[in-house]
């Protein structure tokens, strides 16, 4: 019955949405972020900006326009012109008619994506036994240009889908994600942090342990500022992104490690000194605590890309003092060999980083900066925003929770149309 409605309502809506005609994306520059705790030190982050020339070319930069849908209890005086429900615009058809899906009929959204993936995979599928079939070597060339196409607009259509049911379980959780980054109309002092704190509901959306690590992840970044939810600060917009989408991927890698944790939680199968009480696993933490080699916890955290990135009053590394907290998800994680967490912090989809990338843009838009004949960054001219402690504290809270969720529908939509690569 299910199954019959969602066909009617795909039927009805899908015609209403064509692709995009002029669909374009800028070349890459990679921004190195460093490590993002103790044992994982390659995680990277991708920013894309438009590269005009190489070496002294002037990058322009414009906001990613952000996807605009009016929920239906949405009352007309409301102010703007509608409540966006994620700063990224799906521009597929399929993604367009997900996100209008997620407004009129929440509730048939995983039966839409059940279809739309299995439309896929019957496409991928018949494409391949085209190229299987193909003799004249001529037809294979063209067959393999249109195939080609084909390809990058599923790829698309993927992605999309991901984004999709990403915020699909923001609104499940009843957490709405926060807008383009924009000073406020309404506040004279320009700060840029005008939504409602929505810390609560986010820290219910981890398992205790994890939690712990989020603090101890926020204590990194924010310092003796994590408890101080009013104070301004004025930062580079390009660092709070950058901070932002480095958040995103320890969220993913904490999800990662967290279910591995969980299972073997349940199983019973711990390592035994974590089965011990706190005063135990305060012990096991202190070994990293030599006099001779100096902390490992604080070299981390003065190597930590969130640290070094900002440049208010009161945070930096010499600030910190010791943030890092004992748990037993940390006591874990530093028992698990390096291989293996190298692993756990890598960005298993292309489609995956993609994503980070566009959702971090089209949060804080692209900076101007240019490139120097020297081949680095200059950001001198990168705009600087007004956003209380409260504000970061939130931002970083939302972005590693969209890690865990990324990693989630990832999983998810890969047992149903394979994608990740090993």
């Amino acid at each position: 019955m299910e199954a019959a409605a969602t066909a009617s309502v795909i039927q009805s809506s899908i015609a209403a949405f064509r692709p995009s005609n002029s669909i374009s994306r800028s070349s890459i520059l990679t921004a190195n972020l460093g490590p993002l705790g103790t044992k994982f030190q390659s995680i990277k982050h991708q920013f894309s900006i438009s590269r005009a020339k190489l070496g002294h070319g002037r990058l322009g930069f414009e906001s990613r326009r952000c996807l605009v849908v009016r929920a239906a209890s949405a009352s007309p005086d409301s102010t703007g012109s509608g409540a966006p429900i994620a700063p990224l615009q799906l521009e597929s058809p399929i993604g367009q008619f997900l996100s209008q899906m997620m407004i009129s009929h929440p509730h048939l959204v995983p039966t839409a994506v059940e279809q739309q993936l299995q439309q896929l995979q019957t496409d991928r599928d018949a494409d391949q036994n085209k190229e299987e079939a193909s003799a004249a070597a001529t037809d294979l060339v063209l067959y393999r240009r249109i195939a080609e196409v084909k390809e990058n607009e599923r790829k698309k259509a993927l992605e999309e889908i991901l984004y999709a049911l990403v915020v699909q379980k923001f609104m499940d959780a009843n957490v709405s994600l926060v807008p383009s980054i924009a000073p406020s109309v309404s506040d004279s002092s320009g700060r840029v942090d005008a939504w409602p704190s929505q810390d609560d509901k986010l820290q219910r959306l981890h398992s205790p342990e994890a939690y712990e690590m989020i603090q101890n992840h926020l204590s990194l970044i924010l310092g003796n500022r994590l408890d101080d939810s009013t104070s301004l600060a004025q930062i580079s917009k390009l660092r709070v992104g950058q901070v932002y989408a480095a958040s995103v991927m320890y969220g993913y890698f904490l999800k990662r490690v967290d279910q591995r944790f969980q299972l073997e939680k349940t199983m019973k199968i711990l390592p035994s000194s974590l089965g011990a009480d706190d005063s135990d696993i305060v012990k096991t933490v202190g070994e990293d605590k030599r006099p001779g080699g100096g902390d490992e916890s604080m070299q981390a955290a003065a190597s930590h890309p969130e640290v070094s990135s900002w440049s208010a009053g009161g945070m930096g590394p010499g600030a910190f003092g010791n943030v890092i907290k004992p748990s037993r998800l940390r006591t874990y994680v530093m028992s698990v060999d390096g291989e293996t967490l190298q692993r756990y912090a890598t960005i298993r989809s292309r489609e995956a980083v993609s994503i980070i990338e566009k959702h971090t843009e089209a949060l804080f838009g692209r900076p101007d900066i240019v490139i120097t004949p020297q081949g680095t960054v200059d950001s001198s001219k990168d705009e600087h925003i007004k956003i209380s402690f409260g504000g970061l504290k939130s931002l970083v809270l939302e972005a590693v929770t969209f890690g865990s969720f990324l990693w989630d529908v990832e999983s998810y939509v890969d047992s149903r149309y394979h994608f990740v690569t090993n």
